[in-house]
């Protein structure tokens, strides 16, 4: 159905962008590169990232379309759970410093296709990020059971191209401000994001308390 193409789209292309946000090693090794490579090679990093977000949405997304009938059952304790998990990540984000991230965000790489591995393996290496996107998929509510094939591909293409646009804004960001680019302002990033995401974590409660309560 077309109307499940433009369901699927904004939230495609949240969970692409939210996924990508937080200000770890592989946004501070992007960072790094854009001011210390240029801006290409830094977005190539981006591009591996999102590969590997990408990796993780299939696996979470396959799993989560074996049980649909168990999500249409436990879909409040799914809400719930969802919103728990964005809480405790937002929370995390609050208090992390992006700084001491650097140590691990070292530069390194001759071409572009470097710049990929290294992105995609720096991001694939941390599989808790299955939990964070589980909690997103079940707070927006993405995989449902009347999807079809086409529907499937779009919503991976959509949360491909949010998580590609986040790497394209931030490498543009950082490039247009290289000479007073401060890397202590990640503190500012990332408490943005997580003050969203512990809106978004309440908001979700009580939206599920409200659907559950009986009219």
């Amino acid at each position: 159905m077309v109307e499940n193409l433009f369901y699927i789209l904004p939230r495609g292309l949240a969970i692409g962008a939210l996924i990508s946000a937080p200000m770890g090693p592989i946004g501070m090794l992007i960072i790094q590169r854009t001011l210390s490579k240029g801006r290409w090679p830094a977005f190539f990093t981006g591009i591996g990232a999102a590969l590997s977000d990408l990796f993780y949405c299939l696996l979470a997304g396959f799993g989560l379309s074996f049980i649909t009938d168990v999500i249409e059952r436990h879909q409040f304790a799914l809400q719930v759970f969802g919103s728990i998990v964005l809480a405790a990540f937002g929370l995390f984000l609050f208090r992390k410093n992006p700084t001491r991230s650097l140590k691990t965000a070292e530069v390194d790489g001759r071409s572009y296709w470097s710049d990929f591995i290294s992105g995609f393996f720096l991001t694939v290496s941390n599989p808790l990020i299955l939990f964070f996107i589980i909690g997103l998929f079940a707070r927006f509510n993405f995989i449902l059971p009347e999807y079809e094939i086409f529907h499937y591909v779009w919503a991976y293409l959509t949360i491909l191209g949010g998580a590609l646009v986040w790497w394209y804004l931030v490498t543009f960001l950082v490039s247009k401000l290289r000479s007073r680019f401060n890397v202590r302002s990640l503190w500012l990033v990332n408490r943005i994001v997580g003050s969203i995401l512990i809106a978004m974590a309440v908001i979700g409660v009580l939206l599920a308390i409200k659907d559950h309560l009986p009219n």
